[in-house]
């Protein structure tokens, strides 16, 4: 189908653009749907590698497409939600342009998988207060966030054995300064463009309950965030890429307002597992596993709003 918009694909810490070949090779082969998967210099093997190196490269990869025409759609996963949404500046259409010139494409869309919606000011630690999780440390002398937990684990524990070491022995090194650094070129990419958030329940890398708190924060302040879940580890475009091709193209179809591929019984991918959280009356334990999470997500949301317009007031006197 002509006039699909271009998919970028940002990927997470320690991974290479090729983790997303399960994905891409059905939304390409399969759908017709044009892939850029992006090779983030923080993950190329040196460790002066930035923040805003991932950004540069990834605005370049969308500038390509844009300034041919085309519409893109990005899609970032983990630490590359972060580098995502920050490349997203200067792309998305104006809410209050005219008519949109034949000439430019735009950012229309993001989708963010096991990922989430960063604020300005603020480097990829800064929420944690500097703190690694233990599942990685701190090297100084080499420059890089060393994993101190199996890689399997904490990323591909429902991917098959034999697949999930390729992919362990694909992983690379992890520049801290992209890490630590550069707060200040964060951009709130999620306010300027509707989101659609794969949450995975089984994530061991970023549990699920703080996914649904950050989704319910970008609710607050604004952002137009559609949710899924998935019954997947950290890596769901490597242990379910049938499913998650399913919701990346209805996505894609939301973003667009018209059909990716026909709608017939064995053009689309057979979407199972998939859940679209949400609080129902009749079923408590919704209330705790979504209204809890989504609610104090909000909270935080509402403090953060509150802040910035008290810092503004304060400011202006």
């Amino acid at each position: 189908m002509p006039n699909l918009p271009t998919l970028v694909l940002v990927h997470g810490s320690w991974h290479q653009a090729s983790c997303f070949n399960p994905i891409t090779k059905l939304l390409q082969g399969k759908h017709g749907v044009k892939c850029i998967a992006v090779s983030l210099p923080s993950t190329s093997g040196n460790p002066e590698a930035t923040f805003k190196d991932d950004i540069d490269v990834t605005q370049k990869a969308i500038a390509s497409e844009t300034s041919a025409g085309r519409d893109v759609v990005v899609i970032a996963h983990s630490y590359g939600g972060m580098v995502g949404n920050s490349a997203i500046k200067g792309f998305a259409k104006p809410r209050d342009a005219a008519a949109p010139t034949p000439t430019t494409g735009h950012v229309i869309g993001l989708i963010l998988i096991a990922s989430g919606c960063n604020l300005p000011g603020l480097a990829f630690m800064d929420p944690f207060f500097g703190h690694p999780p233990p599942s990685w440390r701190v090297n100084k002398e080499t420059g890089y966030a060393e994993l101190v937990v199996p890689p399997r684990k904490l990323f591909y524990h429902d991917v098959p054995a034999d697949e999930a070491e390729y992919w362990v022995s694909q992983l690379t090194t992890q520049s801290l300064k992209a890490l630590f650094e550069g707060g200040e070129f964060s951009y709130p990419g999620w306010k300027d463009v509707p989101v659609w958030y794969i949450g995975t329940i089984e994530d061991r890398g970023l549990p699920v309950v703080a996914q649904r708190l950050g989704i319910g924060m970008a609710r607050a302040m604004g952002g137009v965030i559609e949710h899924r879940e998935m019954q997947t580890s950290h890596s769901p475009f490597l242990s379910q890429p049938v499913e998650t091709v399913g919701i990346i193209l209805e996505a894609v179809e939301a973003f667009t307002g018209r059909p990716v591929v026909e709608d017939t019984p064995t053009s689309k991918p057979q979407i199972k597992g998939v859940t679209a959280p949400a609080v129902r009356l009749w079923q408590p334990l919704t209330w705790y596993r979504f209204g809890l999470p989504l609610a104090f997500g909000r909270l935080v949301g509402g403090g953060f709003l509150l802040f910035g317009w008290c810092w503004s007031l304060f400011r202006s006197k």
